[in-house]
């Protein structure tokens, strides 16, 4: 057997780490699935926890998909078919990780991670499009859902500006933004109805917005 083949099994499981979960339970000895949203995702972390907390879960689901792509790059000397395969398992097993019986994340900040060693102009110009739909609008759900549905054509312009890139680059990332869109359906329903929150910085324990980035 290949031994790469334990890529995208080691992606999946480092994908699979709840650290919203993880935090919230250690600083306050509360289960972030029990409140606000549910969701083990930053913006619900902060709402539960604190904002220190909901930062410093967007920053570790985002490492570990960015760890997932880069140790899959060392060990294929930096394969792309490989690093892709690894960012959309790391993904995978974020969205349905095998310890919370297969309900995960959104998937927005572990998106970010696996992509930004594949193209980081692609992965900071959809950045600034989340930040500036959320400012402009006051929706988590929307931004996240207007980065991911931009982020395929930014790959494909900005990975090698004059040149295509390699389908699976176009097609792993493509597999990636309609997993996080498709996650956020409730909250387009929501917001479809008039019944989706605005985003506010509010004290821990506050229902200020019903979505979230992951």
């Amino acid at each position: 057997m290949n031994a790469f083949w334990l890529i995208p099994i080691g992606a999946y499981l480092l994908g699979a780490i709840p650290f919203g979960l993880l935090i919230v339970w250690l600083s306050h000895r509360r289960d972030v699935r029990a409140e606000g949203s549910g969701n083990i995702g930053a913006t619900n972390v902060a709402r539960v926890a604190g904002s220190g907390a909901g930062l410093l879960t967007l920053v570790l689901d985002a490492a570990k998909g960015y760890a997932a792509v880069a140790l899959a790059g060392v060990i294929t000397g930096h394969n792309i078919r490989w690093m892709m395969l690894a960012a959309v398992c790391a993904l995978v097993g974020h969205v349905f990780p095998v310890w919370l019986r297969f309900h995960g994340g959104r998937g927005v900040a572990t998106g970010l991670g696996v992509l930004l060693l594949i193209s980081a102009p692609a992965i900071l110009t959809a950045l600034l499009i989340w930040f500036l739909v959320i400012i402009f609008w006051r929706y988590v759900s929307l931004g996240s859902v207007a980065a991911a549905a931009i982020t395929p054509l930014l790959m494909y312009v900005l990975y090698q500006p004059g040149y295509a890139p390699p389908n699976a680059v176009t097609w792993g990332t493509v597999a990636i933004c309609t997993l996080i869109i498709a996650r956020h359906a409730e909250n387009m329903r929501r917001m479809a109805a008039g019944t989706e929150k605005q985003f506010s910085l509010g004290r821990p324990g506050s229902s200020s917005e019903s979505s979230s980035p992951d």
